[in-house]
């Protein structure tokens, strides 16, 4: 028989008491104001008389921009995010002791972003307030009902924010940036390997019920800023810039994590779960000629806006 999630939320904590052992090893302690390059701030119009945002203010490139506001849109979200890994998790013992060192760490990385942004006039800070008003009000709702689903999606999410990060602070041109989305991006890999971990112990208590709730969150899976004002549109400009796209999600977050749970090498499922595993195979080979085919588009398009210049 399936075990029940409250059978393993409890089985998993020693595993959870571990892991925050590790955590605590290896989290680094930073600074969101030391990232921040506050002497070349200036005061925008309004109450102190300064001058009004203007997009020549902003040295980054458009699609570095729409990337940079997604990211900080999505941090925002983390009340939301708060409410549903306390709800499922819980907020005694070694789970509760994550939840609230994890909301502690996250809440850093949007503080960090916005003061980056409005010092160095980055992005337009109405446009950006307004923005974060509409996407907080809409909040965040899990689409996953079960533990191990909710244990699923953060492993690969993690991890697609922190490739995210590290390639929006490339593609930005700007020294500073990089820098701390490289720092914010090593925290969400500690995240994720957290999430993985558990996971994978998941695997060795029920793994029949294990690959069904990795199968549901792959093949439904979306990003925590989905919700996002035009979100479609934002999301087609990040791809286009190779920030990300299906094929770093397939190569970069799907396969690393799959392979380090062994999916394809089980020989200890039952019958629901070699069906989930078949349906995992089937998605994963549709999604591999999409990804082809997106790329292999993207690249015409460029070499015929090359030939055009």
């Amino acid at each position: 028989m399936a075990m029940t999630q409250t059978e393993l939320l409890h089985e998993l904590e020693p595993v959870v008491a571990g892991e925050l052992d590790r955590h605590h090893t290896m989290a680094k302690e930073w600074f969101p104001h030391e990232y921040v390059p506050w002497s070349e701030g200036r005061d925008f119009d309004g109450i102190y008389g300064g001058e009004a945002w203007q997009e020549s203010d902003s040295k980054i490139p458009e699609a570095a921009r729409v990337s940079l506001i997604v990211n900080l849109l999505t941090e925002d979200n983390l009340p939301s995010y708060h409410h549903e890994i306390a709800t499922t998790f819980g907020r005694d013992g070694a789970w509760g002791t994550w939840v609230h060192r994890w909301t502690a760490e996250e809440d850093r990385h949007g503080t960090a972003i916005r003061d980056y942004l409005t010092v160095t006039r980055a992005v337009d800070p109405v446009a950006l307030e307004r923005a974060r008003m509409h996407h907080m009000e809409n909040g965040f709702i899990t689409d996953y009902g079960t533990m191990l689903q909710q244990l699923a999606y953060v492993s690969f999410q993690e991890l697609a924010t922190r490739i995210a990060h590290r390639n929006t602070g490339r593609a930005s041109g700007d020294e500073g940036c990089e820098r701390l989305l490289a720092r914010i991006a090593a925290d969400e890999n500690l995240h994720m390997l957290f999430y993985r971990n558990l996971l994978k112990a998941a695997f060795d208590l029920d793994p029949s019920q294990t690959m069904r709730a990795v199968t549901d969150v792959v093949t439904t899976f979306q990003m925590p800023g989905s919700n996002i004002n035009g979100f479609a549109r934002k999301a087609m400009i990040i791809a286009n810039e190779g920030i990300y796209d299906l094929r770093l999600h397939l190569d970069d977050v799907l396969m690393p994590v799959l392979r380090q749970w062994s999916v394809f090498d089980k020989s200890d499922l039952g019958p629901e779960g070699e069906k989930a595993r078949e349906e995992l195979a089937a998605f994963l080979a549709r999604a591999e000629t999409t990804a082809a085919r997106f790329v292999e588009r993207r690249e015409e398009r460029r070499a015929r806006a090359a030939a055009a210049r």
